[in-house]
């Protein structure tokens, strides 16, 4: 198996966006000490994001998300697959 980021959005401050069920502006973001290198899906420009968990009861979110420009946020979700290479899950789309 091999996992990758997908991005989700990119998101206004404080603009409701969920995963699974959890409004990620509603929690405290937890630095998990880990970073990511993604392309700005607009842009192309390489991004350093870090990844954060949060927390709801029994349910926790794990995400990456960075300031693309201001006030707006790029969010990513790791992912996993079964095949090795990028360029054939993306060719399928299996989200």
């Amino acid at each position: 198996m091999s996992t990758y980021w997908k991005h989700l959005d990119t998101v206004p401050d404080g603009y409701k966006f969920k995963i699974k069920g959890i409004n990620i502006w509603d929690y405290p973001w937890k630095n998990t000490g880990e970073k990511i290198i993604v392309k700005d899906p607009l842009y192309g420009k390489e991004q350093n994001l870090r990844v954060y968990e949060i927390q709801k009861e029994k349910l926790t979110v794990r995400f990456a998300a960075g300031e693309f420009s201001n006030c707006m946020w790029g969010i990513y979700q790791e992912k996993t697959t079964l095949f090795k290479f990028k360029k054939l899950v993306s060719l399928f789309n299996f989200d």
